[in-house]
């Protein structure tokens, strides 16, 4: 019952109070696509489909992992799978351990029916690991959901702030290499928010993890959504301190990407329009991942939910189209995006 109160906690906060990074930016802001006045191409002949972990897709967009565990969290997973399934978009769910620890609430995150062809990721803190879950339960949320690939986000820094937090973090590389090892379907390793680092990287592409989703600083800072929930002044004043820390999101992606140049990644952090998503493809990322205009949108209606998805769709576009981009791949070409 507590981790499902938390779960509503956290869609509370994140729709009502500004728990965005005040300081940190994702780090988009220093690069800009040379524009092309002559695109010599038609716009209706731009292509923006692309394959994730073997998976098509209509648009490089992951609807990133937010949430479950409640009644709101069933409609808002629904409506983010129809939209998803509509326009074939990659989509996560939020943290599974809810139902793992409660059975009942495990229709709250059932959206394959909904969404039969997307690829959707299963999700649990690696951190549990080491907090007597195992391969088994990994098992149970990547068949409760039908799931293409398991989700294993690292969150230090939120377990620190959240109250009783699960910080025995020791030894998790060789419990996620064992988990790799033995699970069916792909791992993703995903940070919350602070970022993934080349050296960080390297670890865990060691481990076998199959993709990485570098979530960076600069968007919902959940050491602020963590210090709205504290019960007490040290955890609340420790959540704001940290409000702002993490490695920016446009850094993540070009220094793993340095170090991995074919590893599927994901750049997620902060991201709020379809230009940005441009340019994190354009750094090269494979997918875009957003998750709080997703949740914004879908709190309030299907039809907003669809109308989002139209503009970031549109703006993408046109982000190749004055770049004279006929294919997702044109976009990392030389002299395309440049830093400022």
């Amino acid at each position: 019952m507590e981790t499902q109160t938390r779960k509503a906690d956290h869609l509370r906060i994140c729709l009502d109070e500004n728990v965005q990074c005040r300081q940190i930016t994702n780090g988009l802001e220093h690069y800009r696509f040379t524009h092309c006045c002559l695109p010599e191409i038609d716009r209706d002949d731009i292509n923006l489909t692309t394959t994730f972990l073997g998976k098509s897709l209509g648009a490089p967009l992951l609807i990133s992992s937010m949430t479950g565990g409640t009644e709101l969290a069933k409609t808002i997973n629904s409506r983010l799978a129809a939209v998803a399934q509509q326009y074939r978009l990659a989509m996560g769910v939020g943290s599974q351990r809810v139902a793992v620890e409660n059975p009942s609430v495990a229709t709250t995150f059932s959206v394959r029916a909904i969404a039969p062809d997307i690829p959707l990721f299963a999700n649990l803190g690696a951190v549990q690991l080491n907090y007597h879950y195992g391969l088994d339960e990994c098992r149970r949320v990547v068949d409760a959901l039908e799931a293409d690939a398991l989700i294993l986000h690292l969150n230090p820094l939120q377990e620190c702030v959240q109250t009783s937090g699960d910080t025995n973090f020791r030894g998790l590389l060789s419990q996620i290499a064992s988990l790799c090892a033995a699970l069916s379907v792909p791992v993703i390793a995903k940070e919350v928010g602070n970022g993934i680092s080349a050296t960080s990287a390297k670890r865990l592409l060691e481990t076998g993890v199959a993709a990485i989703d570098v979530a960076g600083a600069g968007g919902t800072s959940w050491s602020l959504v963590e210090s709205e929930r504290a019960t007490d002044a040290r955890q609340r004043r420790l959540g704001r301190t940290f409000a702002d820390w993490g490695l920016p999101t446009a850094e993540c992606v070009t220094a793993v990407r340095a170090i991995a140049p074919q590893i599927p990644l994901i750049a997620s952090g902060g991201l709020r329009d379809g230009l940005e998503a441009a340019k994190a493809i354009a750094l090269g990322a494979d997918l875009a991942g957003m998750a709080f205009p997703f949740l914004q949108a879908a709190n309030d209606s299907e039809a907003a939910l669809y109308e989002l998805v139209e503009i970031l769709v549109a703006e993408l576009t046109t982000a190749m189209f004055c770049t004279g981009c006929k294919r997702l791949e044109d976009l990392r070409s030389p002299g395309v995006l440049q830093k400022i």
